[in-house]
């Protein structure tokens, strides 16, 4: 008798927030060494240590393999900075934390470190997403992108999706992320990881993917964008 796999539950949004740190770091240091550590360093305190270790502790018992714990002392005030705020919120704030850390610091040099990591962060999820859909016997094509992907979509997200041929168009009119980034007037360092991170995904998940972004939340007030991969 054939076994049926079942689908594989989406990553919580803690293991997603310390691997794009993880991802972040790994860029950053690589590109300014030890001076990339310290700004790191600076961004995750800007953050606040008792947010960012607990989103640390609840990656690690999730299974995830991170170096957010490395960037928190032992010692550090027992205090949640942002309330109510969702984990959505909180890997928009912390993204830009350390972006703005690096970007202010480094200027250009330190937009491209950034944007090397949300790529190697997209594409590394973009090839989870592929062996998610090879979990379930399917093939790494169009058809079966969104309904393998690694992230859960809440309700903070609004969107609409319009299927054809070789190509899914895709409008959002809310996003957690854009939006908080937006709230907090980090609108040129958040814009770092939009114009990264979808390309990214797409392309580890088929190498052949083609993603057309031609309109932005922290812009336009919508995402529009255009995905393209024929068999």
């Amino acid at each position: 008798m054939e076994t049926i796999n079942k689908p594989l539950p989406p990553l919580s949004m803690y293991r997603i927030t310390a691997k794009l740190f993880t991802h972040l770091e790994k860029s950053v240091t690589t590109a300014f060494e030890n001076e990339g550590r310290e700004l790191i360093q600076t961004g995750v305190k800007k953050f606040g240590f008792k947010d960012a270790n607990d989103i640390a502790e609840q990656a690690s018992n999730e299974g995830e393999e991170h170096v957010l714990h490395q960037y928190i002392p032992e010692n550090f005030d027992d205090v949640n900075k942002y309330g109510d705020t969702t984990i959505y919120g909180l890997m928009a704030k912390l993204f830009a934390q350390i972006a703005k850390t690096v970007v202010d610091e480094k200027g250009e040099e330190g937009k491209d470190a950034i944007k090397e990591g949300v790529r190697t962060f997209g594409e590394e999820r973009g090839k989870g997403i592929a062996q998610r859909a090879e979990h379930l016997g399917k093939p790494n094509t169009i058809d079966n992108y969104l309904s393998n992907y690694d992230m859960g979509r809440s309700d903070l997200f609004k969107y609409d999706n319009i299927f054809k041929p070789y190509t899914i168009e895709q409008t959002f009119t809310q996003c957690p992320f854009g939006g908080q980034w937006a709230d907090d007037n980090m609108h040129e360092y958040g814009i770092l990881y939009c114009q990264m991170i979808d390309p990214a995904v797409a392309k580890g998940y088929n190498p052949k993917f083609e993603v057309e972004h031609d309109q932005y939340i922290l812009k336009e007030g919508v995402c529009h964008f255009n995905f393209n991969l024929k068999d």
